[in-house]
C-alpha cells in the first residue's frame, strides 16, 4: 500500500515532522484525488440554466424539491442541490437539526423555505420529493396529485405514495440521494456553486457515515473525493468532525420525547398473522453511553409514543457513528420478540433497573440496510403479536398462535 493512503503529516515540532495514520474518508478521499481532480477539470466554470431545459426532464423544470418529515441533512443538502440543477425551489419538510444547521452555517447557505409557505406561493409548481417516497414520511401539506417526481436511494417498501399519472423516478441503491445529485450534476456537465457543493459533501458523509457505513457504495467515495474538490477543502477529516460533534451536542439538551421523535419511520405490515405498524426510531452520537444512561426514561418514553400512534411495535437504536456499533432499546414484551426473531445474533442486556430491554446489535448501524430488512424478514416469516391479554412463554422468535 503506498504511503499517501497510510500517513499524513500532522505537525512539525522542532524542525521534526510528525505523522498520523489517515483516516478512512482521507485514505479513500486521496486514493482518488487525481480522478476527482480530472473530473473537475473538464467542468464548465459556470452553468446556465436553458441548459437544464435542454438535458434535464421538463417535469422537475421550476419544481418545488422537499425532503421527509424529521428532516435531516440529506434531505435539506438535497432540496438545496436538486432545486440548482434543475432550476426549481428548495423547500423543507421541518426544523433542521443541529448537525444541518451546523452545514448551512458553514457553508453560508439559508435554510430552505418551510413547505406550507412555498405551496402557497408557487400554487401552480409539482413537488418532487427528495431522499423518502413514503406517505408516512410526507409533510401533510403536499397532495400526491401535485408530486411530479422521487429522487431516493431507500428501497421501495410499504406506503410508497401512488400516483395517477407517471412521473419523474430516480432511485438509486446508493449510500446518500445527494451522491445522486452530485453525480447527475456531473453527467450533465454542470458545475454546482461552491457552497452546494460542500452540502452536497456534508450530507455524503453524514448518511455513510464518514464512509463506514454499510450503505456505502464506489459511488459514494468517488463523490465525495469529487465534491472536495469542488468545494475546496482542505481537510476532509475535520469537517466530518464537526458536522458530527453538532449532531451530538444537539443530544444532551433534548427531552426523552424529543430523542423517541427526533429521528422516527414507521413502516406498515400485513401479513398472514400479523398486521400493523413498526415504529423504528434512530438516535446517532459520538458517545452512546450518554444516550444509554438515561434507557430507563427512554423506554417511558418509548412506550407512551407508541401508544399515542397507535404502534404495534417501536424500537429505538443508539448508533454509535465513531464505534460503529449500536444497542436496541426494547420497550415492551413484542419489542423483544420481534428483536429476537430479527436478530438472533443480538446480545440481551438489563438495564439499571435491571430489566431486560437493551440488545447489543454488535456492527448494525443502518435503519435501511442493518434493521429494517431483518425485521421486515422476520414479519414475513411468520412473526406474530401477542393476542390482547395474553403473555408469551418465552421470548421465542415466532409467536404460534395456534397455541392459544
Amino acid at each position: 500500500m503506498s504511503s499517501f493512503q497510510e500517513q499524513k503529516e500532522y505537525v512539525e515540532v522542532e524542525g521534526v515532522k510528525i505523522s498520523r495514520k489517515r483516516t478512512i474518508v482521507e485514505t479513500e478521499q486521496a486514493k482518488r484525488k487525481v480522478v476527482a481532480h480530472e473530473y473537475v477539470s473538464q467542468l464548465p466554470a459556470t452553468s446556465d440554466l436553458p441548459e437544464v431545459k435542454k438535458y434535464m426532464p421538463h417535469q422537475l423544470a421550476g419544481a418545488i424539491f422537499c425532503g421527509h418529515l424529521v428532516t435531516d441533512m440529506d434531505s435539506i443538502a438535497g432540496a438545496i442541490s436538486a432545486a440548482e440543477l434543475y432550476g426549481g425551489v428548495a423547500a423543507r419538510a421541518s426544523e433542521v437539526n443541529s448537525e444541518t444547521q451546523f452545514c448551512l452555517e458553514h457553508w453560508g447557505v439559508e435554510a430552505p423555505t418551510p413547505i406550507e409557505q412555498v405551496l402557497v406561493d408557487s400554487p401552480d409548481a409539482g413537488v418532487c420529493l427528495v431522499d423518502h417516497q413514503q406517505t408516512s414520511q410526507l409533510n401533510k401539506a403536499i397532495k400526491v396529485e401535485r408530486i411530479v417526481g422521487v429522487i431516493d436511494h431507500h428501497a421501495l417498501q410499504n406506503s410508497t405514495i401512488v400516483t395517477d399519472m407517471p412521473i419523474y423516478i430516480d432511485i438509486r441503491p446508493w449510500g446518500s440521494m445527494s451522491t445522486i445529485i452530485a453525480h447527475t450534476f456531473l453527467s450533465m456537465n454542470r458545475r454546482p456553486k461552491k457552497s452546494t457543493a460542500g452540502m452536497m459533501l456534508c450530507a455524503i458523509l453524514s448518511d455513510t457515515l464518514n464512509l463506514q457505513g454499510p450503505t456505502t457504495t464506489e459511488w459514494d467515495r468517488m463523490m465525495v473525493a469529487i465534491l472536495v474538490e469542488l468545494a475546496e477543502v482542505d481537510d476532509v477529516q475535520h469537517l466530518a468532525s464537526m458536522q458530527f460533534k453538532a449532531k451530538s451536542h444537539e443530544l444532551a439538551g433534548l427531552s426523552k420525547e424529543m430523542l423517541v421523535n427526533g429521528d422516527q419511520k414507521v413502516f406498515t405490515f400485513k401479513t398472514k398473522a400479523f398486521e400493523g405498524s413498526v415504529g423504528f426510531a434512530v438516535i446517532e452520537t459520538t458517545d452512546d453511553d450518554v444516550i444509554l444512561s438515561r434507557s430507563v426514561e427512554l423506554l417511558t418514553a418509548l412506550v407512551d409514543d407508541k401508544n399515542q400512534k397507535g404502534l404495534s411495535v417501536l424500537f429505538l437504536a443508539v448508533v454509535n457513528i465513531v464505534a460503529l456499533r449500536s444497542t436496541l432499546i426494547l420497550c415492551g414484551p413484542d419489542e423483544l420478540s420481534l428483536a429476537n426473531a430479527a436478530f438472533p445474533d443480538g446480545v440481551l442486556k438489563e438495564d439499571s433497573n435491571g430489566a431486560t430491554s437493551l440488545m447489543d446489535m454488535g456492527s448494525r448501524v443502518s435503519r435501511k440496510l442493518d434493521f429494517i430488512p431483518a425485521v421486515t424478514t422476520a414479519i414475513k416469516g411468520g412473526w406474530a403479536s401477542a393476542p390482547t391479554g395474553k403473555v408469551r412463554f418465552s421470548i421465542s422468535d415466532v409467536f404460534e398462535e395456534d397455541k392459544y
